[in-house]
């Protein structure tokens, strides 16, 4: 790993030497202690970025396996079941009550 940091010698040769080692090793030991970084929480607004990407990466993973559409037409089916269940004065009731409450 030294030899990445571009501390390594040349000449192997010449620095056989135990004591040589040392100040290297502490060089090398120091530089990468530079980049690690101390764990910390995730902000709020990282935690969401990543939750979005997670969520919309598994919706498009499905897409591609036509994993969705067979659930948004069985959504579709049941709703229409549904809404036959209704008789028309109950829909009626429904859509006046959301025009005068405003909904």
């Amino acid at each position: 790993s030294i030899s990445l940091l571009g501390i390594y010698p040349r000449d192997t040769g010449v620095l056989m030497h135990r004591g040589t080692w040392t100040p290297m090793f502490i060089a090398a030991l120091s530089t990468i202690a530079k980049s690690w970084k101390e764990p910390k929480c995730p902000s709020t607004d990282e935690w969401i970025k990543k939750m979005w990407f997670i969520y919309t990466m598994e919706y498009y993973m499905a897409m591609r396996k036509n994993e969705i559409w067979p659930r948004v037409a069985t959504w579709m089916e049941h709703e229409g079941v549904m809404l036959s269940k209704i008789n028309q004065t109950e829909k009626d009731r429904y859509h006046m009550f959301s025009l005068t409450g405003g909904l």
